[in-house]
Parts: structure tokens; C-alpha cells; sequence
């Protein structure tokens, strides 16, 4: 099979288009013929090496979690799919692949494109969780920063599904977006802490904080505390006592996939698409997300 690898950590370039022997899928794993991977921020840490500590690394890597496509085999202690089942999930690892291996998968609605399902596990369950983390609730007031992206959009609509006002920090260019998510937009930088408590005169009841832009001094104080204050971008969060949910096996929240699917589907939950490549050009993949050129999520076609 074709598949994208690398054997070092380093910049877009270490990536290769090369021939890979397909893998064997283990007990409670399927191996996927993959029709679209999303490409993810936490691939560019991972190919950079700034997770080595979390993920020893094995090389040569494929990487990429996130894929739909059509089942292909079955490991054992698989008893709910079958060959030729459509299907959108998570892999550990070598979503960037013509056949990958997921061990976390539901069956993708038919009138849901491929395209728009393998954008939906990594970053819909990170909205998901946090939210469920925060447990913020109808009438209440959730800021958050990054509203714009692809985490924070999400749990804006979810948020705003649930009868939660939603205050989104955004640049300029990014407020008609927020708007139309069903957030407030505010602009970020100097003087945000005036400029919510304009919008919210009775106070912040939580932050989620997808962005990682050093808004945490601003999110206690808006939240009047850093219990109800959460990031999954700012890894300066324990100076600060804030939580940082990345996603440990005891938080996932993959139970939300079959919600968010049916929402997608339904056309009741946005994400944006910003571009498409085939697999060969997943350099260029990376290099976009790195330079921060894409609005939107970036998917790669086998």
C-alpha cells in the first residue's frame, strides 16, 4: 500500500510517500481501506517531536488519527462490523494511509460525506469533553477563545445547542464566523478582559481555552477562578493551575461520535473545510497548518 511516513523528526520534508506493507489488524481493531484522512494539529507536534516523551517513537511513523473509509478486515473481539461497512473513527497512529488500522469507530451516515466524517473524531471529541469537563449548563455563560477554530467552533455550536450564551474571542476577521456559529464575537488582544465584561455584565461562569495564546491570566480572572477554566492548547497551564485536557485514555469521550455524525449530517453542525489534497501531498498539508494559512480543517484523499 501507499502510505506517508517518516524516520526523524523535523520540518514538512521529513514526510515520504512510500510503499508500506499493510498492517494486521489486532484484537478489537478493523482495518479501514481509507477514503479521507483529517490532517491535525497534533500530527505537526508529533512529527516535530514535541510529544516524544508521551509517544516514544517507533520509526518509521505514519501519522494521522482521524479517517473514514470502507472496512477491510476485522481483528478478533469484533463482532458489531464487517468487511465493506462504512465507517468514520480514530486510529492510534497511520490514518495518512490507503489501509489503516482504527481501534475507535461508528458507522457513517450515508449522507454524510467522507470527507466531512474524518473531520469530526479528533477535534468534535475534544469539544465534547471539554465541554462535559466544565459542565456548564442552559442560561449560563461560557467564553471561548479560539471560537474560530476547529475545537472551538464546535463547542460553540454545542454549547449554543444547549441553551448556553456563548461568548467567541476571535481576531476581526474571524467575527462574521463566530456569529454565525450562534456565539458572540469578541476581539482578542489587549483589553479583553473589559471588552467581555461589556458583553457580559453578570460574569463568565467558565473558559475553555482552545487557542493557547497566553489567555489564561484573563480566563481566572474572568471566571473569578482556575477550577472553571480549562485549555487544550496551552501548555503553560500548570503554572497556573489551570487543567489541561488532552485527551488521556480516562477522558475520551468517544460516546459523542454518533451525536456529532447525525448532526453533520443534518447539515445542524458546521465545520469548515478550508482544503483538500491527495496523499502524496501531505508536505504540503503540514506546511499550511504550520504557517497558520488554512481556515479550516485540511483532509487528505488516499
Amino acid at each position: 500500500m501507499k502510505a506517508i511516513t517518516y524516520t526523524r523528526f523535523g520540518g514538512p520534508e521529513v514526510l515520504d510517500f512510500a510503499e508500506r506493507e499493510p498492517p494486521d489488524p489486532g484484537a478489537g481493531e478493523v482495518r479501514v481501506r481509507v477514503r479521507a484522512a483529517s490532517v491535525n494539529p497534533l500530527d505537526i507536534k508529533m512529527r516535530l517531536g514535541d510529544l516524544a516523551g508521551q509517544f516514544p517513537p517507533q520509526f518509521p511513523i505514519t501519522p494521522g488519527l482521524d479517517l473514514a473509509g470502507v472496512v477491510d478486515s476485522v481483528g478478533d473481539e469484533v463482532d458489531n462490523v464487517q468487511a465493506g461497512d462504512e465507517v468514520l473513527g480514530s486510529a492510534r497512529a497511520g490514518a495518512y494511509a490507503e489501509l489503516a488500522l482504527a481501534n475507535v469507530w461508528i458507522a457513517k451516515p450515508r449522507n454524510l460525506s467522507w470527507e466531512l466524517a474524518t473531520c469530526l473524531p479528533t477535534v468534535g471529541e475534544t469539544a465534547f469533553r471539554t465541554l462535559k469537563q466544565l459542565g456548564t449548563s442552559e442560561g449560563q455563560t461560557l467564553l471561548i477563545h479560539g471560537a474560530a477554530g476547529s475545537v472551538g467552533s464546535i463547542a460553540a455550536q454545542l454549547a449554543v445547542r444547549r441553551g448556553i450564551n456563548v461568548i467567541g474571542s476571535a481576531s476581526d476577521a474571524d467575527a462574521d464566523r463566530v456569529r454565525a456559529l450562534g456565539a458572540i464575537p469578541v476581539r482578542y488582544g489587549d483589553g479583553l478582559v473589559d471588552r467581555v465584561r461589556a458583553l457580559a455584565p453578570n460574569g463568565i461562569d467558565a473558559v475553555l481555552d482552545t487557542s493557547g495564546h497566553g489567555t489564561l491570566p484573563d480566563s481566572i480572572e474572568l471566571a473569578g477562578g482556575r477550577e472553571r477554566v480549562i485549555t487544550t492548547a496551552d501548555p503553560e497551564a500548570h503554572n497556573y493551575g489551570v487543567r489541561f485536557s488532552s485527551g488521556s485514555p480516562g477522558d475520551r469521550a468517544w460516546e459523542a461520535l454518533p451525536q456529532l455524525a447525525e448532526l453533520a449530517a443534518t447539515g445542524k453542525l458546521i465545520v469548515d473545510i478550508w482544503r483538500t489534497y491527495p496523499l502524496a501531498e501531505a508536505r504540503s498539508a503540514h506546511a499550511d497548518i504550520e504557517a497558520g494559512r488554512n481556515h479550516g480543517k485540511i483532509v487528505l484523499i488516499p
